[in-house]
């Protein structure tokens, strides 16, 4: 016997086999009672609750709440659950994990590039992602005829599906003289943008206090829409301000 606890391979057998009906033991008087007898509970619904909520509610329900995975759903807000396995209503046993899927809000797109562009291919560009043309401003430009040359917001900015995107599209250059654009609502980069396109220039700037739109915002111009200037000519702009908080009492 003893020659045979000296072979390696038969005491390597041994200790297999120890820690196997070790294992089976523990299995078999405590594993098994305490996940046949332990306590059972109800999963509380936690559907449409805040994820921090939802924690909280598991957790005080002695469950193990796990967060699953995040996705987009205009239904819910933006870190609500949405969804709970198991459901709420199922008997389990306490410590049960609950596995949560977070709303990640509604979903957004990002604005593309639409300069360059024909109306026709811009509006395919923006409805292939969700988003729709918006206004279209026309305006003499040394741009090609039907080209848009400006964009109501820059190329990468997030806009929620079904949002509006507006554009200015040159009518290109016009001998018998340069017809205003409509600048009412740009910035004011986007409005030196869009009279430099057209051969033309901003001219004096008068400010206005406005406490509902961004400062730098056009308010209106001289000359108007529509009027007819020489290439090279300048157009008075009326912009936002903020609204001084010594005097706004």
């Amino acid at each position: 016997m003893k020659n045979y606890l000296k072979n390696p391979r038969i005491r390597k057998l041994l200790y297999y086999l120890a820690g196997f009906f070790v294992f089976v033991i523990i299995m078999n008087y405590v594993v098994m009672p305490w996940y046949v007898y332990s306590p059972e509970k109800p999963v509380p619904k936690v559907v449409g609750m805040n994820s921090s909520d939802a924690l909280n509610v598991l957790k005080s329900a002695d469950l193990t709440p796990i967060i699953s995975d995040t996705t987009y759903d205009e239904k819910y807000p933006r870190g609500s659950v949405i969804y709970q396995r198991p459901n709420a209503g199922e008997t389990v046993k306490v410590g049960r994990r609950v596995y949560l899927y977070i709303s990640g809000g509604e979903p957004s797109v990002d604005v593309p590039v639409l300069t360059g562009k024909s109306i026709n291919d811009a509006k395919f560009a923006l409805e292939r992602i969700g988003l729709n043309l918006g206004n279209i401003d026309s305006a003499v430009s040394s741009n090609p005829q039907d080209m848009i040359f400006a964009q109501q917001f820059a190329p990468g900015t997030p806009l929620k599906k079904g949002d509006y995107v507006g554009v200015s599209m040159s009518i290109g250059q016009n001998p018998g003289g340069i017809v205003i654009p409509n600048l009412i609502g740009k910035s004011l980069s986007e409005a030196e943008k869009i009279l430099s396109d057209s051969t033309l220039k901003v001219g004096k700037i008068n400010y206005q206090p406005s406490v509902s739109l961004l400062p730098n915002t056009v308010l209106d111009q001289y000359p108007s829409v529509g009027n007819k200037v020489q290439a090279g000519a300048a157009v008075d702009l009326f912009l936002t301000k903020p609204v001084d908080s010594d005097n706004s009492h």
